[in-house]
């Protein structure tokens, strides 16, 4: 394994690496966009251009399945061995760890993110996952199966089992928040089960995917199995979702997408999985640990500018100790650093872009017009797309502020009396993605887990995931889950067979 690169050596690399001209990967070389074109990349921090990235589109997603299709088929990827594909998924992971600094770097230049929290959380997950994943191919089995009932005579004998077998070629399109980590996600199944694979990154943040690309190459990953096509969801995106070629989607952003995208896949009924947004309930009972429930719902919703799908965006106070808990929020927030996500003191970074910053500062203008009380909202800064963390309190359920999904540091605040209508409330979205209660009563904490409609439930903590805990939603909160065993049943495909002897 390569040694790690230290951080001016990192500095180093990102400059060598924007340096580069910035193509697609396709059947394993790095070619330009059919259309020649290009488009910038910008730093959310500064406002400057990063560097410019091929600006990919239907006539290069048809290349890019020609190239999976054939890499499916014929040559090296379908003679792997289980134990291949293992060494393979861990040799990438130990390729993501000797380069943790560079990648942690290039990813807060492009999204913005501060560069400590993209080194433990999305580098050192992202290879924490691909290790988990290696060790999934030596164990997709299938069973054999006694045959009951049937038509030939009594004495017939007969063999029955199960084959899992890859889906096929998957196209992959992934988010703007953790563009790392959501490659790993969307890869690491893939490769474990012997799909081949179109990555499409968002536009708004596409460089570590395709230094991830540089390193796919790098690990052996033979030419066709990951191809990366860099461009915009109405262009490159829509190819994937409606391309006939294509056996399967993942998709991860926002529900209003995830139903576009059904409709595209309905041409030749593709399968699907979705991981779309949410709006989740986080609920605070006056018996909680208020210091604990006060530091936690600023995590749930601060994190990453609150620009995660599993956010908690509403926030819940019982009203006995509601004003204590609102108060000691607000405070925690002022004492955020908002800052340039390379620098060592920064704990919340810019929004994304300047299209999300328009939106999100839309939505607290919207909460101050419907009554709420603010707290933060303001701009930072002359340049950059940084926000105060932001409290909308005294919030009623039918607000837009609390019905419909923000994706930044922006929480609303509600009262509620008991267990009965904290359930009335918390499910009263479209989503249910997550949720989390704070109390040191063992048995309200599992009855509210119990009628709460989400797929993940915290109790006394907030966004601890594992790449062998299940992720995903009920409802328009998406289809299907990442991570853990579950993510494997939407890549492969059980064949029957039944032998007569």
């Amino acid at each position: 394994m390569n040694k790690p690169v230290e951080p001016d050596a990192a500095l180093v690399a990102v400059k060598k690496f924007l340096s580069r001209r910035h193509k697609l990967l396709i059947g394993g070389e790095w070619v330009d966009a059919v259309n020649g074109q290009t488009f910038e990349t910008i730093d959310p921090a500064t406002e400057k251009v990063l560097t410019n990235v091929a600006k990919g589109e239907k006539a290069d997603v048809d290349k890019a399945v020609v190239a999976a299709r054939k890499a499916f088929k014929s040559g090296e990827w379908p003679l792997f061995q289980p134990s291949q594909r293992a060494k393979l998924l861990w040799k990438i992971a130990d390729l993501i760890e000797a380069n943790a600094d560079e990648l942690a770097l290039l990813e807060s230049m492009d999204n913005g993110k501060p560069v400590a929290y993209a080194k433990v959380v999305d580098v050192a997950w992202s290879v924490e996952f691909l290790r988990y994943m290696a060790g999934w191919p030596s164990k997709m089995e299938g069973a054999t199966i006694p045959i009951s009932f049937n038509l030939a005579p009594p004495t017939t004998q007969f063999h029955a089992y199960t084959r899992l077998e890859p889906v096929g070629v998957v196209g992959q399109i992934i988010p703007w928040n953790l563009p790392l980590l959501m490659a790993a996600w969307k890869i690491g199944p893939a490769l474990a089960t012997g799909c081949t694979v179109i990555l499409k990154p968002a536009e708004e943040t596409p460089l570590t995917a395709l230094r991830l690309g540089e390193l796919l190459l790098e690990a052996g990953v033979p030419a066709g199995v990951v191809n990366i096509v860099t461009g915009f969801g109405e262009t490159a995106g829509a190819a994937i979702a409606e391309h006939p070629g294509i056996d399967k989607v993942a998709f991860t952003g926002s529900t209003e997408v995830g139903k576009i995208i059904v409709r595209a896949a309905a041409g030749n009924l593709k399968k699907l999985t979705l991981e779309l947004g949410g709006k989740s309930p986080n609920v605070i009972f006056d018996d909680a640990d208020i210091e604990q429930a006060v530091a936690g719902a600023a995590n749930a919703i601060f994190f990453n500018s609150g620009q995660i799908c599993s956010a908690g965006s509403r926030l819940y106070v019982q009203d006995g100790v509601y004003d204590k808990v609102v108060a000691a929020l607000a405070n925690a927030a002022k004492g955020i650093k908002v800052g340039v996500g390379t620098a060592a003191d920064t704990q919340m970074g810019p929004i994304v872009s300047a299209k999300q910053f328009a939106r999100v500062s839309n939505y607290i203008d919207i909460g101050r017009q419907e009554g709420g009380r603010i707290s933060g909202g303001k701009k930072v800064g002359d340049s950059g797309y940084f926000l105060e963390p932001t409290l909308i309190a005294d919030t009623s359920d039918t607000m837009r502020v609390v019905q419909e999904e923000i994706f930044g540091p922006v929480v609303t605040v509600g009262r509620f009396k008991d267990l009965e209508d904290i359930a009335e409330k918390a499910n009263d979205t479209q989503y249910g993605l997550a949720a989390a209660v704070w109390t040191r009563d063992v048995s309200k904490a599992h009855k509210f887990a119990a009628r709460v409609q989400a797929g993940t439930v915290w109790v006394n903590t907030y966004h601890v995931l594992d790449a062998a805990l299940p992720f995903g939603g009920f409802k328009q909160s998406g289809w299907g889950r990442e991570m853990g065993r579950d993510v494997l049943r939407a890549y492969t495909e059980t064949k029957s067979v039944v032998v007569q002897l």
